[in-house]
């Protein structure tokens, strides 16, 4: 590695992460661009990319045979939604409150994406 090759960053595995599933359920987007102009239009400043995606979440989940939940959307990709949107209408800019992401400064950790396998009830 030459002293100009830039170090991949966590923050840039979670990005691709984000992309990958933007990429794989473009409705995601359709329904989060959806929902955010129903907050701008009913007078909103500012808002949740938390309460867009629990949104999302509530309007195309369905139950399994087994009761279980057939859609799963990664909490993680969020402050992307978010600053895609921002992006995408630079007139809402602002309209999410965004931090600086923390993972910019970790290196890669090559972790695969965490599951709700990965969380298991207490209850089953």
């Amino acid at each position: 590695m030459d002293l100009f090759t830039r170090v991949k960053t966590r923050k840039d595995e979670l990005e691709e992460s984000a992309l990958k599933f933007h990429q794989e359920n473009p409705n995601v987007w359709i329904l989060f661009v959806k929902f955010t102009r129903e907050m701008t239009s009913r007078g909103f400043n500012n808002y949740s990319a938390y309460a867009i995606f629990e949104r999302i979440r509530w309007e195309t989940d369905e139950a399994d045979v087994d009761g279980k939940s057939t859609f799963k959307v990664n909490n993680n990709h969020r402050p992307y939604y978010a600053r895609w949107y921002m992006q995408a209408f630079p007139e809402h800019r602002g309209f999410f409150r965004i931090r600086e992401l923390t993972s910019e400064s970790e290196t890669a950790k090559n972790l695969p994406d965490l599951t709700p396998k990965d969380f298991p009830y207490v209850d089953q």
